[in-house]
């Protein structure tokens, strides 16, 4: 049986420096998904061209735009890379480039290129959710995201915060801790 065997993380994308080499509708999508879940994020954009919508988003982020087309120059400095062309050569350079550098790289819609993948992301306050599907079905993706922003209560920030000012009055231990919370939490999960 084929299983999912990424391993999830949560990034500071304030601390890191993006580039998104693009600047069609696709590379727009990964640049409102990254502000909507990381609106502090540092993103630098080359393109030759960009989408009035890009332009736009651009000016309520932390975003610098570009109008070159991609060099590896642009990789100095980043962490994060995501290229988002139609031309599949310079997608595939961009890959090999960031090989070159250990940089962390994904290529749209093409998975062997990638070293990440963009999931679904559910915020409710400080509560997020992650979802992939191993790169295997972004409308999956998508419609389990639509399903737990239903789910997960609107107050569950309150729950969490509540929760953090609780665990500071705890006497104890480290593990005596974990079990008072643990009992404490028990029922978010009951039936």
């Amino acid at each position: 049986m084929e299983r999912n065997n990424l391993y999830p993380i949560f990034l500071k994308a304030r601390n890191l420096n993006f580039l998104i080499v693009g600047g069609g509708f696709v590379a727009e999508e990964k640049l409102t998904f990254l502000l909507k879940s990381s609106p502090d994020a540092k993103v630098v954009m080359v393109s030759p061209m960009f989408r009035k919508g890009t332009i736009e988003l651009a000016k309520k982020g932390c975003v610098t735009l570009i109008e070159d087309v991609y060099n590896k120059k642009y990789l100095e400095g980043r962490h994060i890379v995501v290229a988002t062309t139609d031309i599949p050569e310079i997608n595939v350079q961009v890959w090999k480039d960031c090989r070159a550098l250990s940089k962390l790289v994904n290529v749209a819609d093409n998975p062997p290129y990638c070293d990440f993948y963009m999931g679904g992301i559910v915020t409710k306050g400080n509560v997020k959710v992650a979802i992939s599907t191993n790169g295997k079905s972004p409308t999956t993706a998508k419609r389990l995201r639509q399903f737990f922003e239903e789910i997960i209560p609107e107050n569950i920030d309150d729950l969490v915060k509540n929760l953090n000012k609780y665990r500071k009055t705890i006497k104890g231990g480290f593990e005596e801790k974990v079990e008072k919370l643990n009992e404490f939490t028990k029922s978010l999960v009951e039936n």
